[in-house]
C-alpha cells in the first residue's frame, strides 16, 4: 500500500561503456542494434536497444554510485525498463560491480544480482555459446554451438534482411569469424508450439525486459514481489540481491557498473530470436512512506501438457528478494488424482486440466500457483536413488553418455522434468548405452520399461 506519493529525485544512465550484442534480428539495422544505439539509453527510459540472442551485454553507469539504501522504497535501488508486452518476456540477467580499485573502469569483480530463477536446478551459470559468421553480408542462419556438444541457429527472419552476425566495421571488438558469449542462462518459458499465439511467461522478479511499463512517474519503482503494476512498472532490483560465483550473497553498500546479459538461448517462432531490448535505468533515492509486501512463493514453470506420472517440482520462498531455506508451503491442488509429497514430488493418475498453488505456511496469503493439462499418465516410479532392483545408471552427473546396466530386453526412456520424452531407445541383454551429448544441461529422469514392472532414476546432464 502506498502512503504517499512525494517525487524521487533520481538519476538516469549517464555512460555506456561496452555493448556487446550477440547476433540477432535488430543487429546492425537501426534503430536497436548498431553502435550508436547504445547512447539512446542515456538519460532517459525511451531508448532502443537490443543484446540479441543468449550472451548479448551492456555495460553502463549512473553519474553517480548505486547505494543499497535500506530506506528505499521496497528495499529496490534501481529500475530497468525494456519493451516486453504482457505474453512475451525476454529476461535479461543483471550484474553489479564495484569500483574497489577505483579506477573508473569495470574491470573488477561482477555479482549476479540472484532472480527468481537463479535457484532452479535447469539454471546454468556460466554458459558459454560460440557464434560462427555465416558470411554473405545477408540474413542467413547463425550457427551456434557450447562446450556440452550442443547445436542450433539464430534463425533468419524474413522482415530483417541484414547480417545478423555484428558487422566488423560497427563492431570491432567482436571476430569476424566467430565469438564466444557466457553468462547465466535460465530455461524460461517459452511457448512457441501453440501458433499464432505465443508466449513468453514473466519470470517472477529479478530480470531486466521482464515487466510491462507502468504510469509515469517512472522515477517511483514497482514492489517487484508483486504480480501487478503499482507504479513506474519496468523491473526494480535490490542490491542486497547480489551473489558470488559460488551462490553466496555478499554485502555490496554501493555499486558503480551495472551489466544486463540476455539469459535465454531460444527460439521464438515467427517473433524471430529471442533477445532482451533496453530502454533506460533509473535509480532511486530513500523513501520509508512506500509499504508493500516483502515475502514471495516462486514455483517453477510446468510445460502446457504433461505425459508422466511423476514431477518434480521446485518451489522457493523469499523474503526481499534472498532466500528463505526455513520457510515451508502448503500446497493446494485442484483435483483429487493428483499428490504432493514432502519432497514435492507430484504424483498423477487421472488427465485433464490441474492447478497447484503453494501458499506459504506462515502467511497463506503469499502463494503462487501454476496450471497444466495432464493428457496421459504411465505407470512409472522415479526414486532418488541410482540403483533399483539390480538396474542402475552411471556415470551421474554425466555429459556424453550414461549407461544402464541391466536393464536387457526393455525400453528406456529420458523425459526431462516437465514429463516430456526427449529420447527413446529399446535395448537387448546386457547394458545399454545412450548418447546425451545433445541434451542441454539440467536434471532428467529415465525410465526402464520391462515386462510387468517399471523402474526410474533421476540423474543431472552436465
Amino acid at each position: 500500500m502506498i502512503l504517499a506519493v512525494p517525487v524521487i529525485q533520481a538519476q538516469y544512465i549517464s555512460e555506456v561503456l561496452e555493448y556487446k550484442p550477440a547476433p540477432g534480428q535488430f543487429i546492425n539495422s537501426i534503430p536497436w542494434g548498431q553502435p550508436g544505439s547504445a547512447s539512446s539509453i542515456i538519460g532517459g527510459v525511451s531508448g532502443t536497444l537490443c543484446l540479441g540472442a543468449f550472451g548479448g551485454s551492456v555495460v553502463f553507469r549512473f553519474e553517480q554510485p548505486v547505494d543499497n539504501h535500506p530506506d528505499n522504497p521496497y528495499g529496490v535501488d534501481f529500475t530497468i525498463f525494456g519493451n516486453p508486452s504482457s505474453d512475451w518476456s525476454e529476461p535479461g540477467a543483471v550484474w553489479v560491480m564495484n569500483d574497489q580499485n577505483q579506477n573508473g573502469a569495470p574491470d573488477d569483480t561482477w555479482y549476479e544480482l540472484a532472480g527468481s530463477d537463479y535457484h532452479f536446478s535447469t539454471t546454468i551459470r556460466d554458459y558459454v555459446v560460440t557464434y560462427t559468421n555465416p558470411g554473405n553480408g545477408s540474413a542467413r542462419d547463425v550457427p551456434w554451438t557450447d562446450p556440452y556438444g550442443n547445436t542450433g541457429w539464430i534463425r533468419a527472419h524474413g522482415a530483417h534482411t541484414q547480417s545478423y552476425y555484428p558487422y566488423s566495421d560497427s563492431f570491432p571488438q567482436i571476430p569476424g569469424e566467430e565469438y564466444s558469449l557466457s553468462g547465466t542462462m535460465i530455461t524460461g518459458a517459452v511457448d512457441v508450439d501453440h501458433p499464432p499465439v505465443l508466449k513468453s511467461a514473466g519470470r517472477a522478479f529479478g530480470y531486466a525486459d521482464n515487466r510491462i511499463r507502468g504510469i509515469p512517474p517512472y522515477t517511483i519503482p514497482d514492489n517487484p514481489y508483486t504480480p501487478g503494476i503499482e507504479n513506474s512498472g519496468g523491473d526494480a532490483f535490490d542490491i542486497s540481491w547480489a551473489v558470488d560465483k559460488d551462490g553466496n550473497y555478499v554485502d555490496l553498500e554501493v555499486v558503480h557498473f551495472i551489466k544486463v546479459q540476455n539469459a535465454l538461448l531460444h527460439e521464438g517462432g515467427w517473433l524471430g530470436e529471442v533477445s532482451t531490448e533496453i530502454t533506460g535505468a533509473v535509480d532511486v533515492s530513500p523513501d520509508k512512506d512506500f509499504t508493500g509486501i516483502l515475502e514471495l512463493v516462486v514455483i517453477g514453470d510446468l510445460q502446457e501438457e504433461i505425459h508422466t506420472s511423476e514431477v518434480q517440482m521446485e518451489v522457493f520462498v523469499f523474503y526481499q528478494g534472498k532466500l528463505q531455506t526455513d520457510q515451508k508451503v502448503k500446497w493446494t491442488i485442484s483435483e483429487d488424482w493428483a499428490h504432493m509429497d514432502e519432497n514435492h514430488l507430484l504424483t498423477l493418475s487421472g488427465t485433464g486440466p490441474l492447478t497447484l498453488t503453494a501458499a506459504l505456511e506462515s502467511n497463506p496469503l503469499v502463494q503462487a500457483s501454476v496450471s497444466t493439462t495432464i493428457l496421459e499418465t504411465g505407470t512409472s516410479t522415479f526414486v532418488q536413488p541410482s540403483v533399483v532392483s539390480g538396474i542402475s545408471i552411471y556415470p551421474n552427473p554425466a555429459r556424453e553418455v550414461i549407461h544402464v546396466p541391466g536393464s536387457g530386453n526393455a525400453t528406456v526412456s529420458i523425459l526431462d522434468v516437465a514429463g516430456k520424452t526427449v529420447i527413446q531407445q529399446c535395448t537387448g541383454p546386457g547394458e545399454v548405452t545412450i548418447r546425451i551429448s545433445e541434451l542441454p544441461p539440467g536434471i532428467y529422469l529415465v525410465r526402464v520399461d520391462q515386462p510387468g514392472r517399471s523402474d526410474g532414476f533421476k540423474f543431472l546432464k552436465e
